[in-house]
């Protein structure tokens, strides 16, 4: 009998596997690392790790989704409207995930990442629009979601690349009033 996906050993024994490839990412490459390293590190069976993951690359998605959602957790978007504290306060989490994805793997994973941070994004926006503009057709809001989630990554990558000397909230705020007035749907028709 299969324990459900809920079940505290279930729960605790997936962190683990993702806390060990965390760990091996530290020190090899992700091409280099494969299921056996995972299991080792964790010192659990193949079968163990095939029933919460696909693949590596499954690991790696729900890994990296994970760490992004915990550095995201502190901005409550039910009740959020998408206006600068808010794009402050999701820049600053995702500045502060670069950073320290950055500082704790080997080799940057600019590739594997930037897919998944982008859709994490992309849906917290749509919600965010949707909740603040109910009269605009919902392609619309679709659409802008996805410009958001695209332009906010990519100043991350910018701003830990060649701008982590300076703040997060610093790199950012001066943009934000430009960046706000182009999502003002009342004034943009």
């Amino acid at each position: 009998m299969t324990q459900p996906k809920t079940d505290p050993r279930v729960l605790r024994t997936r962190k683990l596997i993702m806390e060990s490839f965390i760990k091996l990412s530290s020190k090899k490459e992700f091409k280099d690392i494969t299921v056996k390293d995972v299991t080792a590190e964790a010192m659990i069976n193949r079968a163990t790790f095939y029933y919460h993951f696909e693949d590596k690359y499954d690991l790696l998605d729900k890994t990296l989704s994970e760490v992004l959602s915990i550095n995201l957790e502190s901005i409550n978007f039910n009740n959020s409207k998408l206006d600068e504290d808010t794009m402050m306060n999701i820049f600053k989490a995702l500045a502060s995930f670069q950073q320290s994805l950055y500082n704790r793997c080997q080799v940057e994973y600019e590739t594997e990442l930037a897919p998944i941070v982008r859709e994490q994004l992309e849906i917290i926006f749509y919600q965010l629009l949707v909740n603040q503009y109910t009269n605009v057709e919902k392609q619309v809001l679709k659409v802008t979601a996805v410009f958001l989630s695209w332009g906010i990554h990519g100043a991350s990558v910018e701003w830990r690349k060649n701008s982590s000397h300076i703040s997060s909230e610093k790199f950012i705020k001066s943009a934000l009033p430009y960046i706000m007035s182009g999502i003002d749907f009342k004034h943009n028709r």
